[in-house]
């Protein structure tokens, strides 16, 4: 490619980056809804630890790291990442500078819309089975189209004709690059993915159940054996640790924001011993459940009675 193309194609996407920045800054605190079907704007100043649904999620200034399992993963500006399914992490922000925090756009992924799209699309080779997080850098057409996107929040009455059209192209540059294969196994109902995807759902939907790994494989259609190997290679988790994670990241929710005890929320998210809930807590917070919710309390607050 021409040099002087080279440069010109790189200027626009400094300057349609730094007006994604300017419409993400009029976010509010973590996730701010936009209007637009599925896409969220995110600013953010400290850690995020969630469940992370099925998404992409660019990045537009500062970093991000997730900690999935036993791994972490480090995404940069302008970088994005695909999550395929719904996965429990621990995240950690780092803000560009002070006066400029941590902002990213975000789009939950719909596999009926990605199955449509691969019906006009020309067949891929096999489909690997594989990882819980793709991590990619955006180029000058991804992040285009992701602003022609933003720009219709200050535009309502285009959204409705014009919002289908960008969501397909940003999917179809995902597709196109490093991790389109992670598209294509969410919107296949025979992927290996799309199977370990059933047992995740009930998992979340019964997380204070007791969770039995045979009746779990059998939902999925496979053995156990495989059912284990295909699970840790989607999540970088085995089904207890998912489990844990989840019940430990409600815990936390419920601690922070309802007048619950750590005993009460133990019994609420499926823990049979408070005291192991507390080891496993501090195991993954750092801290006992009460001290660590402390740190995030103005000094007018108290902790329940009876907490520990």
């Amino acid at each position: 490619m021409d040099k002087a193309i080279t440069d010109a194609t790189g200027e626009a996407g400094n300057v349609s980056m730094d007006a994604l920045r300017a419409i993400a800054m009029s976010a509010g605190d973590t996730w701010t809804a936009t209007g637009l079907p599925r896409v969220a704007m995110v600013r953010a100043e400290a850690c995020s630890n969630q469940v992370y649904g099925p998404m992409l999620h660019l990045v537009l200034q500062g970093s991000k790291s997730l900690s999935i399992g036993g791994q972490v993963v480090h995404i940069e500006a302008p970088g994005y990442f695909v999550v395929p399914v719904a996965l429990p992490a621990l995240g950690q922000v780092t803000a560009q500078s002070g006066t400029a925090p941590y902002l990213a756009v975000s789009l939950a992924l719909d596999p009926a819309i990605i199955a449509a799209m691969l019906a006009d699309l020309p067949a891929a080779g096999k489909v690997p089975h594989g990882a819980d997080v793709g991590v990619a850098q955006a180029g000058p057409d991804l992040i285009d189209a992701w602003l022609r996107m933003m720009q219709l929040v200050a535009r309502p009455d285009d959204v409705a004709m014009m919002a289908p059209l960008i969501e397909r192209e940003i999917l179809f540059r995902v597709l196109q690059g490093p991790h389109g294969d992670l598209l294509r196994q969410i919107a296949q109902a025979d992927s290996r993915l799309s199977q370990v995807r059933r047992a995740i759902d009930w998992i979340r939907e019964h997380m204070a159940q007791p969770l039995r790994v045979g009746p779990l494989a059998a939902l999925a259609g496979m053995s156990v054996a495989a059912f284990y190997r295909h699970f840790r290679a989607v999540t970088a988790m085995t089904p207890i640790q998912y489990q844990k994670s989840l019940r430990l990241l409600k815990a936390r929710r419920l601690l922070l924001f309802e007048p619950f005890d750590a005993a009460s929320v133990a019994f609420t998210v499926g823990y049979e011993s408070a005291s192991q809930f507390s080891r496993e807590y501090a195991r993954m917070f750092g801290l006992p459940p009460m001290r660590d919710v402390a740190r995030f309390r103005t000094p007018a607050q108290s902790a329940p009675a009876g907490s520990a």
